[in-house]
Order: C-alpha cells, then sequence, then structure tokens
C-alpha cells in the first residue's frame, strides 16, 4: 500500500492546531524532543514517561518543560487539566494490560473538545522489518491498535475524528546508528543485541536505500485524532 511520505512533527502540529499559551500533555514522551518543539511553538508543556533514564533526559531537552515519572495508565493530573494530548510511537510500549486504563486516563485529563492525538507505528515497512531480529513488536502494536478501536466504541471514553496514515522515512549514517536508535528506544534491547547484531546488519544491508550520507529506512504510521466522550 502506498503512503504519502510525511514530516511526523508536522503532521501532530497540524492536527493540535495553534498552540500558543495552550495546556499539552506528552504521553510517553522519552528523551523529551517532541515535547520540546512544541514548546518552542509557544505550547505550555508538561510530559511524562515511566522511564527515570527517560525523564532525566527529557528535563535537559528544554527549560520550559514539566517533565513527571508516570505512567499513561495512572496520570498524577485532575480532571480536564490540558488543552491537547499527545502521544508519538508510546502507546505500545504501555503493558497491554493497562492499555484501555492508560485511554481512560488520557481521555479524563483531556478537557471537553480538546485534540487528543496519538501516533502509533505499524507492524510493517523496512524500519519495523529490520529491527524485529532485535525486538519483534508485532503482537504490541497490533494490541494497541486494538485497544484503540475498543475505546471509541460506544459507551467508552474516546470518539473517534478521523484516522490517517502516512510514511516516515528516517536516515542513517550506517547500521550502527540505527541500532543505537532502536536501543535508545529502549535500553532493554541491549542484551538481546549481541545474539540479533549479525540479522539486524544484513537486514538493514538489504532492506535499506542508499543515499549520498548513508541510507534511509521507512516506517508506516497511523495516527489517530480523538476527543473526549
Amino acid at each position: 500500500m502506498a503512503r504519502r511520505v510525511a514530516d511526523t512533527a508536522a503532521e501532530i502540529l497540524a492536527a493540535l492546531g495553534p498552540l500558543e499559551g495552550r495546556a499539552i500533555l506528552d504521553v510517553g514522551c522519552g528523551q523529551g524532543r517532541l515535547s520540546a518543539a512544541l514548546a518552542r511553538r509557544g505550547a505550555r508543556m508538561t510530559a511524562v514517561d515511566p522511564d527515570g533514564a527517560a525523564v532525566f533526559a527529557a528535563r535537559q531537552a528544554g527549560p520550559d518543560l514539566r517533565v513527571e515519572q508516570s505512567g499513561a495508565e495512572a496520570l498524577p493530573f485532575a480532571d480536564a487539566s490540558f488543552d491537547g494530548v499527545v502521544m508519538l510511537n508510546s502507546l505500545h510500549h504501555v503493558p497491554s494490560e493497562s492499555l484501555a486504563a492508560a485511554l481512560s486516563e488520557i481521555a479524563r485529563v483531556a478537557a471537553p473538545d480538546a485534540p487528543i492525538v496519538i501516533v502509533e507505528p505499524l507492524a510493517e515497512g523496512t524500519f519495523f522489518e529490520a529491527m524485529r531480529p532485535l525486538e519483534d513488536e508485532t503482537a504490541i502494536r497490533a494490541a494497541a491498535q486494538a485497544a484503540l478501536d475498543h475505546a471509541c466504541a460506544d459507551g467508552e471514553p474516546l470518539i473517534l475524528a478521523s484516522i490517517e496514515e502516512f510514511e516516515r522515512v528516517e536516515p542513517f549514517r550506517d547500521v550502527e546508528q540505527f541500532i543505537e536508535r532502536l536501543v535508545a528506544v529502549d535500553p532493554a534491547r541491549r542484551s538481546a543485541l549481541p545474539a540479533a547484531r549479525g540479522e539486524v546488519e544484513r537486514l538493514f544491508a538489504t532492506l535499506s536505500e542508499p543515499t549520498a550520507l548513508g541510507a534511509t529506512l521507512r516506517q508506516p504510521l497511523r495516527m489517530h485524532r480523538l476527543r473526549r466522550r
């Protein structure tokens, strides 16, 4: 299936709308790059991540970021606290038994009519295939999509405005940079690296598209635009 190539941050910015002075929550912020980018556009950013090292890194990403250590399933904020909520590539990292609770919490802390934007990677594309020997996320990515479907059913906490798909084309200098990118997302992957390295290197060489500066891999993404019920 052919998808348009798009910049993920630009897609999120368009979905959230004007940011100046608005309180935005980034759930599963990782090292804070998206939060910092939104803050530069005028948003009053709050971010959460369950990993202490990620929280430390995110606090260094921008002086105006408020960053708390928390899982998505138990957000430490009052009801209707935020003018927008975003999750980028983080829902599938929530334990499967907590996915419904996480989506309920996101709905709870969003103000009425506030945009809720959830972007998730699909279990396809050359990036995904090259990553699979290190960690096969087929099942957890499917679980995240199923949880989103369920959360938008009648009587559930979210209302679906739209679903859009696009493709991120990510450049890498070489396979070592690709591997470091994978480990930075989840440091637990490092223990599996010795056994997986050879196959990751082979797939990177086979699947990547050469460029003058290295190579690129493609990752299809699905963006849900939602609001609370």
